[in-house]
């Protein structure tokens, strides 16, 4: 019989959860091929697996239809920046990806800018891994 644990390990902050695949073509082409449990990314093309929870759009702002697909594929870099998958030389790529998600998206071009230049200042802790969320133990 499998032994029991007393307590659990989580991180918490999110928000949101990819219920099916979804994959952009993110302009950084890694030349092969990583894949885990959350993405698979593969030349140009990032997959976010079903499961990956991401906290949605981040700051003095508000979760609209037109900022959530957007910040998934921002998260994920981000991400994969804090993994030391991807390097952070591309945080400003992940950065204008964002703002070009938001106005295909139907967001107003002055707040998709406004976006931008908020990440541009506000980011780079972000993709360290310093920013990886603290881990909680319960109870």
């Amino acid at each position: 019989m499998p032994k029991t644990n007393s307590t659990i390990l989580y991180r918490s902050g999110y928000k949101y959860q990819v219920y099916s695949p979804y994959t952009h073509k993110i302009g950084v082409n890694n030349m092969g091929i990583f894949e885990d449990a959350f993405f698979r990314w593969h030349d140009v093309y990032l997959t976010i697996k079903a499961g990956y929870a991401w906290d949605g759009p981040s700051g003095l702002t508000w979760d609209t239809d037109t900022f959530m697909r957007g910040s998934l594929v921002h998260d994920a870099m981000y991400q994969l920046m804090r993994m030391g998958a991807m390097s952070n030389i591309y945080r400003e790529e992940a950065d204008k990806l964002l703002r070009d998600i938001c106005i295909e998206d139907g967001m107003w071009q002055f707040r998709a800018n406004y976006v931008y230049r908020a990440v541009r200042r506000c980011g780079e802790q972000y993709t360290e891994e310093e920013g990886l969320k603290e881990i909680k133990t319960a109870p």
